[in-house]
């Protein structure tokens, strides 16, 4: 009785296991998310703190970025579970995920809880820029070229960048 308890037990560690490091590594991807996000609000922040008239397009383009990154989020979270086929877990952080416009037009053509999400972003990125668009991004090109302007939400980012690198989830 006690020979097939030990091993029933034994058979049971590889999978919790796996799912710390899933659970670990999910995390990561979820900081490198949430530090992302973090940084595109400071940058359309300084862009409207220096011309107003770009509130509403930053609104658009964060929504956008918001979208995308909610994708990217669930996404990776099911590929860990699913397929890690879509996962390259040797790159750094920002590239663990490979999803292709192809990719997201057919997640978006599911019926799953996944194509909600690829569905949003996916028409995002079909849809008409907003009319301001261009400015905005000016005025992010302007605020990239004055390293100082940025300085504080760029280390800010690239500290939170740092530390989730810094994360081991099974040699990752």
């Amino acid at each position: 009785m006690k020979l097939p308890a030990l091993l029933l037990s034994l058979a049971l560690v590889p999978a919790s296991a796996m799912a710390a490091d899933n659970t670990c590594l999910s995390n990561k991807y979820h900081q490198y998310i949430d530090a992302s996000l973090s940084w595109y609000e400071s940058l359309v922040s300084m862009s409207v703190a220096k011309d107003e008239n770009l509130k509403e397009v930053g609104e658009w383009f964060l929504e956008g970025r918001k979208h995308h990154f909610e994708l990217n989020r669930q996404a990776f979270d099911w590929y860990l579970t699913h397929d890690q086929s879509r996962l390259d877990l040797s790159q750094s952080v920002e590239s663990w995920l490979k999803l292709t416009q192809v990719d997201v037009k057919a997640l978006s053509e599911q019926d799953s809880e996944l194509a909600t999400f690829a569905k949003q972003a996916f028409e995002d990125r079909q849809s008409k820029p907003h009319p301001k668009n261009y400015e905005l991004r000016s005025a992010f090109a302007d605020l990239l070229s004055h390293p100082g302007e940025i300085e504080k939400p760029l280390q800010e980012y690239n500290s939170k960048i740092a530390d989730l690198e810094s994360i081991e989830c099974n040699g990752k």
